[in-house]
């Protein structure tokens, strides 16, 4: 099972990636809890502590996938299916 955590503080940017992860998970067919875990991570300490400096971050299977920009679907997709 793949876990994948969305760090950010709740911006809007934030909040496009969440979305942004969701969709393309549910393009891929992935069901939560079989295929992957998903985590919100806000508090700044935590974001910190995993190496994220710029928010909006993805960090997938403990690897830090994106900071500081909101990913595409293609992006997501691509990386997850490796």
């Amino acid at each position: 099972m793949r876990k994948i955590e969305v760090l950010g503080p709740g911006c809007a940017r934030c909040k496009k990636t969440e979305r942004v992860v969701k969709q393309t998970l549910d393009e891929l067919g992935w069901q939560e809890g079989q295929e992957y875990s998903l985590e919100k991570i806000e508090n700044p300490n935590d974001i910190a502590g995993r190496g994220i400096l710029m928010t909006p971050g993805v960090i997938i299977d403990g690897q830090i996938f994106c900071v500081g920009k909101v990913p595409t679907q293609k992006e997501i997709s691509e990386f997850l299916t490796k």
